[in-house]
């Protein structure tokens, strides 16, 4: 779903025309993206923005595999609230990642007398 079809559902949702709900929509983001600058936002129920640092580190040019400075900035990480997981997974509990089938142990050369 991209922005003008989530501003066409708020619209619908609330009862307003879809230029109305364009404006709120723009303004949650802008609160967020401004609150963010000083601390984290906690939605209760849907999730939890946070800026988070990333510190200076080598990277690699996948083209050449020459290593390249990448330099520290920061990002936005997102956890999804309770309510959020609940109805992505009406199941209950997430599926916990497939492990990996274990390999067969070698078999020890039979000792020589």
């Amino acid at each position: 779903m991209r922005k003008p079809e989530l501003a066409a559902v708020i619209a619908e949702k609330a009862d307003l025309t879809k230029e109305k709900a364009n404006e709120v929509l723009n303004a949650i983001l802008d609160s967020i993206t401004g609150a963010l600058d000083k601390d984290t936002v906690t939605l209760v129920g849907f999730g939890t923005f946070e800026k988070r640092h990333r510190g200076a580190r080598t990277g690699k040019n996948p083209q050449t595999g020459e290593p390249v400075k990448i330099k520290a900035s920061n990002t936005v990480a997102f956890k999804p609230g309770k309510g959020l997981k609940d109805t992505v997974n009406p199941t209950g509990k997430a599926a916990a990642p497939a492990k990996a089938p274990a390999k067969p142990a070698a078999k020890a050369a039979a000792k020589k007398k």
